[in-house]
């Protein structure tokens, strides 16, 4: 029997990391084709891979942040990739840059409808954010994992804020058992 937390996706990982020295974004979109640079509309170069499918946003003091990775490895060998045309063009990159992830976001489906005006009031308006005229979603912010959900009332959810693959599901875990307990499930 399948459960919500079978239908996990991951949607976008978000990680950051950098190489230690100023880099000469002109210079650098010159000599990196694909490579998008109008500092009018952003101070990054965005660089995308295309397997891993993934962008990498490269700023003048070395920072790089990579999006839309679809896994924690995907992330590793997008930047692995960046990471390698930067050395072909004679700039300097360690071996193994440290990588950090900052944010992965994943959808799931509780598999019931859901009541949100119920829900807003059940799980305690100190942690609940619902405006359904500002926006048609339920926000529940969450301790243990330190998450944020989106519910909407398809049962449909979206877990942001989580910084391990494990988040997502010990995440979807929380909300089923609270929400069940409320008698709110279906």
């Amino acid at each position: 029997m399948s459960g919500p937390a079978d239908s996990i996706e991951i949607q976008n990982v978000v990680a950051s990391t950098g190489i230690g020295q100023e880099l000469d974004l002109e210079a650098l979109a010159d000599d990196l084709p694909g490579a998008d640079f109008n500092p009018d509309n952003f101070p990054g170069l965005v660089y995308r891979t295309q397997d891993p499918k993934a962008a990498a946003l490269i700023f003048r003091s070395g920072k790089i942040v990579c999006t839309g990775a679809k896994s924690i490895d995907d992330v590793h060998d997008a930047l692995g990739i960046i990471f390698d045309k930067l050395r072909e063009l004679q700039i300097p990159v360690d071996d193994d840059p440290e990588i950090t992830v900052q944010n992965i976001v994943s959808s799931a489906d509780l598999g019931h409808n859901l009541n949100l005006n119920a829900l807003a009031i059940g799980l305690g308006l100190e942690d609940v954010e619902y405006e359904p005229e500002q926006f048609p979603g339920l926000v529940y912010r969450m301790d243990k994992p330190k998450v944020v959900i989106l519910l909407f009332g398809s049962g449909k959810i979206v877990i942001t804020g989580g910084k391990q693959t494990d988040d997502a599901a010990t995440a979807v875990e929380e909300i089923v058992e609270r929400i069940d307990a409320l008698g709110l499930l279906g």
